[in-house]
């Protein structure tokens, strides 16, 4: 049956990353492509990246092929997400949700720092009504120390939101991690965000790509610096190549000279022509043969904070000036009785809010040095084996030279062109009726 766009939108129920991953790997390929490619390319295991080539070309119009040995190829018109954006009101909406979530999280920032700057005039100008309070009443010789607010205390809100950048989505920052003061704030006391966000992506992506440039056949020990390898034993079982093997649908083989090799059928089979043998590149040419990626998944390391020491120390600076200023007022406000509906009625009410504030203003840095400290000593321990398992196959010994060597012998890619191509959905059953015959015999035979 022809594929083609129907009521319900199937790109809708797969999740969002999943549907852009497999649509960049399309586009890679120029439109044309086999599920292995997008596998491999996208990251994604084989199951996912099956389905999500059927949704997209059931919305947007795609067709699929048949070659002459059963492969199944997804084609899809160059216009084809114009039409899926169309179609999906999900992907319409998706930008808005994004810029929203943007501003939300800028908003929190922006507003964590703003209360700094808030609680230091809050509490220092009620540190000085109390005071100047105390000074009227001595020159007046009371004794009692019941106090009005008759202070009055009034700050518009523009005072405080000039720190706020209104432009800050709108202009190019020269620098990524340039920021304004009151970022700066929340930055020193929450930290950026996880800097590995995103990165088990990348790592599947690394893996996929890798065994398509070897042809779809390669070592436990060429997979082991892009995965959590850190003891000999463990390498040695090899039992850490399993998530690999179901991610891409690999099974273990084994050599004449009893070597265990690992091959990847469905990612040996292509809709791009550009692959070539490389067996020359084993050795100590394994970093030139694995090209502009890296030769091991690295792990970044958590930053405390990416602001700069002059900004840290005045953030730092006024913090402190905060925690000592709330101290001081809650002292003053124990041995004064006060007055209800003034300013100073006000701050008291509040300030247990004040002293929450400035007390998590450093317990929280501190608590999150720790964890951070222990955090990056495991980032830096599987950094460390990934990299020593990659000087390995730079520096290869005899018997796994020889199993490189092998599992270059049997790689093998398919390339399948147009040429090949014997059933096609974007035309008619009748004017293909000896192809697809043809076909069905040589399937049957097979």
């Amino acid at each position: 049956e022809v594929i083609k766009p129907g009521n319900r939108v199937e790109t809708d129920k797969l999740p969002s990353d999943v549907r852009d991953r497999a649509m960049a790997a399309v586009d890679s390929f120029g439109g044309r492509v086999t599920i292995g490619d997008v596998s491999s390319r996208a990251g994604l295991n084989l199951n996912e990246a099956e389905k999500a080539l059927q949704a997209i070309a059931t919305d947007t119009g795609g067709f699929l092929e048949v070659s002459d040995e059963g492969d199944v190829l997804y084609v899809f018109p160059k216009d084809y997400r114009t039409k899926l954006v169309a179609k999906s009101f999900r992907m319409k909406l998706e930008p808005w949700l994004e810029k929203s979530k943007g501003g939300a999280e800028y908003l929190i920032r922006v507003s964590f720092g703003t209360a700094l700057i808030v609680s230091i005039v809050l509490v220092y100008t009620t540190i000085i009504a109390l005071l100047s309070s105390r000074s009227e009443e001595d020159n007046r010789g009371r004794r009692g120390r019941s106090y009005d607010s008759g202070f009055t205390f009034f700050i518009r809100p523009s005072d405080l939101f000039w720190y706020w950048d209104p432009y800050y989505y709108r202009k190019q920052r020269i620098r990524a991690d340039d920021m304004n003061f009151v970022e700066s704030v929340f930055s020193f006391v929450f930290g950026d965000g996880d800097p590995n966000q995103g990165i088990e992506e990348e790592r599947w992506k690394l893996i996929g790509q890798y065994i398509v440039s070897n042809g779809g056949v390669v070592t436990a020990e060429e997979l082991a610096p892009y995965l959590d390898v850190l003891t000999t034993e463990e390498t040695e079982d090899e039992s850490y190549i399993l998530p690999v093997l179901l991610r891409f649908d690999g099974h273990p083989e084994v050599d004449d000279k009893g070597n265990i090799l690992y091959r990847f059928p469905s990612l040996q089979r292509t809709a791009s022509s550009q692959w070539g043998r490389r067996k020359e590149y084993v050795g100590k040419r394994w970093a030139e043969w694995v090209g502009g990626v890296e030769n091991f998944f690295k792990e970044k390391k958590w930053l405390f904070s990416k602001t700069k020491n002059s900004e840290k120390a005045m953030v730092v600076g006024l913090g402190g000036l905060n925690l000592f200023g709330v101290i001081i007022l809650s002292t003053m406000l124990k041995n004064v009785a006060v007055m209800p509906g003034g300013f100073i009625s006000f701050v008291s009410d509040i300030f247990p809010l004040l002293q929450i504030y400035a007390g998590s203003f450093f317990a929280i840095p501190l608590f999150r040095w720790f964890l951070l400290s222990k955090k990056n000593a495991e980032i830096e321990k599987r950094n460390r084996a990934r990299e020593q398992r990659a000087q390995a196959l730079e520096r290869p010994d005899l018997s796994l030279k020889q199993k490189l060597l092998s599992a270059r012998d049997m790689a093998q890619r398919t390339f399948i062109g147009s040429d090949r191509i014997v059933y096609s959905t974007e035309k008619d059953l009748s004017d293909q009726d000896y192809d697809a015959r043809d076909w069905d015999r040589r399937f049957r035979e097979i």
